[in-house]
């Protein structure tokens, strides 16, 4: 029996904790704040599951850890149709995209854009990668053509990301964006021609009935049933060396001994704590790796139902917000009646000028940017409620690509230690790609020393998990 503590009680430190527990080892989670869940966690406002931000449950999880999803939630875990709309160019299209939809509703001038640039690419053949010379813009215009990007990926990642698209790696692109080309996005369209399309699952998604976090709210339950311990609201103040593990400090007095410490929180932080230290290239790369910050903006609203729409997606520059969700069409509530919620999703930093504004300020920029769109919010404003999360994203600015490498291969190389999930290893995944790491590491301490080799297999896997939105 192996002993791990795990920093971090999002859904790749659970799913780790698990997996170690019903695989007979020790496994201690510390969790800073006094709930699990992390950015993947829901909390109650106006007796609705809220979530932080909009989160969903994809028929492309691994099958092993669709079915652990599965074990935990039974038939609370719903089917659901996806049904968005995005706005372009001032009118609504369907999301995930239909094309009689966008032939229908599309601007003529976008249409028309897409058409010409599909010809173009046809009559000159493909064009060649740029290689190292390549960017997000480069690559996804070779792909896609000028008008989906200048219309909608261009705009839509200087709110994400706070960069000119110039700027932005070409690893955005691949982790991003899983329609490269104007032909798999006709293929992803087209019923029949392949791809996920033609498997029937890209037009639903899955959701349990209380909220995205009762996916977390279950691992916990589950980890502790086998055994594992989860220490809310203790925060990992230092991780030494011992004689034959380590030891984590959890305050001036306390200390958690373990044979290895596994980190999903993120990586910048894991170098700080340390001891010793860290050299000083790799505290110096750390610093430079960037994160996006998020608000979210809770209008909780005086009716049973604002729209029919799970999501409604803003690429434009025209607004700040990239998205605004209704929970409530997400599980198909009725209940309670005669209130409702949505969630505006800001892409920031910290110490901008929209960052320090206060609740009030927050809830009539979204409601005011509703009223442009099309979307007047005419019932009462019950509450506006705020959540400030200051790590949401990597930004995978030209360049990062070496400062992450220098911070990944000091950690790699400290036998014990393991570094992964979306904040431990930088990187853009879904909660069922934090699953399957939280796999794959279980798996790898197996026989019950950690087995190297075998992770730098599962490393290549992780590299090509693209997002799904």
């Amino acid at each position: 029996m192996t002993s791990v503590t795990i920093l971090g009680a999002g859904p790749a430190g659970l799913g780790a904790a698990l997996g170690l527990a019903r695989t007979g080892h020790t496994a201690t989670v510390l969790e800073q704040t006094d709930r699990v869940g992390g950015n993947a966690g829901s909390f109650e406002l106006a007796g609705i599951q809220v979530d932080y931000g909009s989160h969903r449950f994809h028929p492309a999880a691994d099958p092993t850890v669709f079915a652990l999803v599965r074990e935990l939630l039974g038939d609370e875990l719903l089917e659901r149709p996806r049904h968005g709309r995005i706005r372009l160019l001032g009118r609504w299209i369907h999301f995930p995209l239909r094309p009689l939809d966008l032939l229908v509703h599309a601007h003529p001038r976008f249409t028309g854009g897409v058409v010409r640039d599909a010809i173009g690419k046809t009559l000159a053949g493909a064009a060649k990668p740029n290689g190292s010379g390549d960017t997000f813009a480069s690559v996804l215009q070779r792909g896609l053509g000028e008008t989906i990007c200048q219309e909608f990926y261009f705009p839509y990642a200087r709110k994400i990301w706070g960069l000119e698209p110039e700027a932005i790696s070409p690893v955005q692109a691949y982790k991003r964006v899983s329609a490269g080309s104007i032909g798999r996005l006709v293929k992803r369209l087209v019923p029949g021609l392949g791809g996920a399309g033609a498997k029937g699952r890209k037009g639903v998604f899955y959701y349990p009935r209380h909220g995205y976090g009762q996916i977390c709210d279950r691992l916990g339950e589950a980890a502790e049933a086998a055994g594992a311990r989860i220490l809310l609201s203790t925060t990992a103040t230092r991780i030494e060396r011992t004689f034959d593990g380590y030891r984590v400090g959890t305050g001036p007095d306390s200390a958690i001994e373990s044979r290895y410490v596994w980190s999903t929180i993120p990586v910048t932080t894991l170098t700080r704590l340390l001891v010793p230290a860290a050299p000083p290239e790799v505290a110096r790369a750390a610093s430079q790796l960037e994160l996006r910050a998020m608000l979210l903006v809770y209008l909780v609203l005086g009716t049973d139902r604002f729209t029919e729409f799970d999501a409604h997606y803003f690429p434009g520059a025209d607004l700040p917000f990239t998205r605004v969700s209704e929970p409530k069409n997400y599980a198909a509530l009725a209940e309670p009646a005669g209130v409702t919620v949505l969630c505006a999703e800001i892409p920031c930093s910290r110490g901008d000028a929209i960052w320090s504004k206060t609740n009030e300020e927050l809830g009539a920029i979204v409601k005011d940017g509703l009223e442009r769109s099309g979307l007047p919010v005419r019932s009462p404003v019950l509450d506006v409620v705020v959540k400030r999360l200051p790590a949401a994203y990597p930004i995978y600015r030209i360049g990062y690509e070496a400062r992450f490498d220098t911070v990944d291969r000091w950690v790699e190389g400290i036998d014990g230690v393991l570094s992964f999930g979306r904040q431990g290893l930088y990187a853009h995944d879904n909660t069922h790609h934090a699953l399957f790491m939280a796999r794959a590491a279980v798996d790898c301490l197996s026989s019950g020393e950690f087995d190297r080799r075998a992770w730098e297999r599962y490393r290549r896997i992780f590299d090509t998990h693209v997002v799904e939105d």
